[in-house]
């Protein structure tokens, strides 16, 4: 089984992907793209999210992971990343790179068989600090939210859940879906 976590920054991605990870340990865990990026970002750019949405889109691939896998974030966390920065700014994007975006991100999901949305969730006890960009944060989530909806995106073949709740709540229902009763094949 091929899952992944998405969600805006500070959502509760990582507690989660680290919570199951400890409890199924024949998951291969592929860490947020973030850490993957050599170079040092200090703000959000399209060009940041590009890099990272390519990253992840590679790593989905089944000759470059192999087996079960659980990974923090997908390229539609960056896609949706991309389209919530260029509402956000005044001047618009690239259209090329939305579209060559857009491409990468249906290719990937190809090879995912489980897509987890944690959307923004008051009764998840998050703290998110002042600095995490929380404009970009409330968008990309709305926007996230939309793209997952969007079988032309997603691929009619990807199961898609929210999961809401506390962290026992999160990794509960995530332990309940990869049940074969729970899971289309």
């Amino acid at each position: 089984m091929r899952i992944v976590v998405s969600g805006t920054h500070a959502s509760g991605k990582s507690t989660l992907v680290s919570d199951f990870a400890a409890r199924h340990p024949e998951f291969v865990v592929l860490p947020d793209p973030f850490e993957l990026v050599d170079e040092a970002w200090d703000f959000p750019s399209a060009e940041l999210f590009a890099t990272q949405l390519r990253l992840s889109a590679a790593r989905l691939h089944p000759d470059e992971t192999a087996g079960h896998l659980l990974s923090e974030r997908g390229p539609i966390d960056f896609l949706a990343y991309l389209l919530a920065l260029d509402e956000f700014n005044s001047a618009p994007g690239s259209r090329e790179l939305f579209a060559r975006s857009i491409e990468i991100t249906q290719g990937a999901m190809r090879h995912v068989d489980l897509l987890v949305v944690l959307p923004l969730d008051r009764d998840a006890e998050i703290f998110v600090p002042r600095d995490e960009h929380l404009p970009l944060r409330e968008l990309m989530n709305d926007v996230l939210l939309d793209l997952v909806d969007d079988d032309q995106i997603v691929g009619a073949n990807t199961n898609v859940v929210e999961i809401v709740g506390n962290r026992n709540q999160r990794v509960a229902a995530l332990e309940e879906l990869i049940t074969p009763a729970h899971f289309r094949f």
